[in-house]
């Protein structure tokens, strides 16, 4: 207990307080940009840090990554522009709502739905991360195979009318994704002698032109109608009878983000595409998702908000950091003395714990200082469409240009983004490139590794482990579930136009 009352008073330190509000603010900002995001925002700060004590240091670095994380859903639904990759997600429902006149309701969903799944993960972090934890290590190449071979049926889950669309850009995503070298044999694939692809693609540029340049395409193209202005946005959270009514959403939305978030090597983009999926299945009010419906916002936001605390569970439990955003906040506890491992919660427990403080505080931080920061998007984006969509241009071109300073970056989001717009124009989904570019390169290493420690056999990836044999039957169970859906829809639907056509007969 003495332990516990030491972390709270380092975390209640009015420098680290003043490190969350800085730190979460900018993150906001930075992640409400689209092209930026976590990555960029950590970098940007990282240096900041050094002559900082430990906690406080953490605490702005924590407050950056949380709020780049929910500040990518602000642009998500005001202009249809994801701010991050994690967000993607969010503009399935979130835009949508904005065209209706809802922009405040969904902009109050998506803060809730943040709040919500941030605090639940540092929960879960605080009481579960070291049982967790040792669960996490029974995913080997096989079980996160399995595992992402259940992601990948978000294809399906969240094309809208013809599920060969939503399959043939899933396909295109992973093309995307295999181009550079070879995960196995170090051989390059797809780079047809160009030295600059060797590399391969990253997913900030791929999302950049899929999104805000085939968004920028789009409203050039319709700048004359009334419905591709920028609407005036405030933010009102949903009454208590709202948000219990979806209280199953919150929670459903906010574990599976927990639970992907403790697996190393996937992601809050993975979380919340997979959490999408999910709700489409079991919500309640499904069949309106994808045409402005809180609960698709719930799913995203919840589960890409709940991977900040979970993401931390391999981090410090094992010394394993889960992505890239991970590895860098590894780094910055390293320099600042916290050595992550299976001896940190006996050798630094205060420390760990302060940890767990800040990172609850952070996610309150985050709450309060939603609603100034909409008004300062609210306050730029009164200003003239055309400076704004100038804008957008240039921090995409920025963000993805900045990720690795790969000049071909620029290329690979400007043909993106002009092959995203046909695909719009013909009714494509664009959901499923990103999922597809997402998942592409694990699905890949994992099924290629685990077909070494079998020897070639696939077979024997059904029997490898319990784990395998529960997801495999999930996975075919999705199948047929969906095999099903989509028969039962087609004879309500035949049934239907019968009846309209008895009924014009009359």
């Amino acid at each position: 207990m003495d332990i516990i009352l030491a972390a709270v008073s380092d975390a209640f330190t009015w420098q680290a307080l003043l490190a969350i509000v800085i730190g979460t603010w900018a993150g906001i900002i930075i992640g409400g940009l689209p092209g930026l995001g976590s990555v960029v925002g950590l970098t940007i700060f990282l240096p900041f840090t050094f002559g900082m004590s430990t906690i406080t240091s953490m605490a702005l670095l924590i407050g950056v990554y949380c709020g780049s994380v929910y500040g990518g859903s602000i642009t998500a639904i005001l202009i249809n522009t994801p701010g991050t990759p994690q967000s993607a997600a969010t503009t399935f429902d979130g835009y949508p709502m904005t065209q209706q006149g809802r922009v405040d309701e969904a902009l109050g969903w998506a803060t809730f739905a943040s709040f919500f799944g941030g605090i639940l993960s540092c929960v879960i972090l605080i009481f579960c991360a070291p049982q967790l934890a040792k669960f996490a290590v029974n995913f080997g190449s096989i079980e996160v195979f399995a595992l992402i071979c259940l992601a990948m049926m978000c294809i399906v889950g969240v094309s809208k009318g013809s599920v060969m669309k939503g399959l043939v850009c899933g396909m295109v995503g992973f093309f995307l994704s295999m181009v550079g070298s070879d995960p196995i044999t170090g051989a390059d694939r797809f780079t047809f002698g160009s030295y600059a692809l060797s590399s391969g693609l990253t997913l900030i540029p791929v999302v950049v032109g899929a999104f805000a340049l085939s968004e920028i395409f789009m409203r050039f193209a319709t700048r004359d109608d009334p419905s591709a202005k920028i609407p005036e946005a405030n933010l009102r959270f949903p009454k208590f009878g709202e948000w219990f009514k979806r209280l199953v959403e919150l929670v459903r939305g906010s574990l599976i983000g927990s639970f992907i978030g403790a697996l190393p090597g996937t992601g809050a983009a993975a979380a919340a595409f997979i959490s999408y999926a999910t709700a489409q299945k079991l919500s309640p009010r499904r069949h309106r998702l994808g045409k402005g419906e809180p609960d698709g916002i719930i799913a995203s936001e919840s589960s890409n908000n709940a991977v900040t605390g979970s993401s931390f569970i391999p981090t410090l439990a094992l010394g394993i950091p889960g992505d890239v955003v991970t590895a860098m906040m590894m780094g910055a506890m390293v320099i600042h003395g916290i050595t992550p491992g299976v001896r940190l919660m006996v050798d630094q427990a205060q420390t760990v714990y302060s940890l767990f403080v800040v990172l609850i505080i952070v996610n309150v931080a985050m709450l309060i200082l939603s609603k100034p920061s909409i008004g300062l998007f609210r306050y730029l984006f009164r200003l003239h469409q055309g400076y704004i969509m100038a804008a957008i241009v240039i921090f995409s071109f920025i963000g993805a240009a900045t990720v690795r300073g790969n000049p071909l970056d620029l290329v690979v989001a400007v043909l993106t983004g002009i092959l995203a717009y046909a695909l719009r124009r013909a009714d494509y989904p664009m959901a499923p490139l990103v999922i597809g570019m997402v998942l592409g390169p694990e699905l890949e290493s994992s099924l290629r590794r685990g077909l070494l420690i079998k020897r070639g056999d696939f077979l024997e990836f059904f029997t490898h482990s319990g784990i395998s044999m529960v997801l495999f039957s999930l996975l075919a169970l999705f199948i047929v579930w969906t095999v099903w859906s989509s028969i039962a829809q087609q004879r309500q639907a035949s049934t239907a136009s019968r009846h309209a056509e008895s009924n014009s007969a009359k």
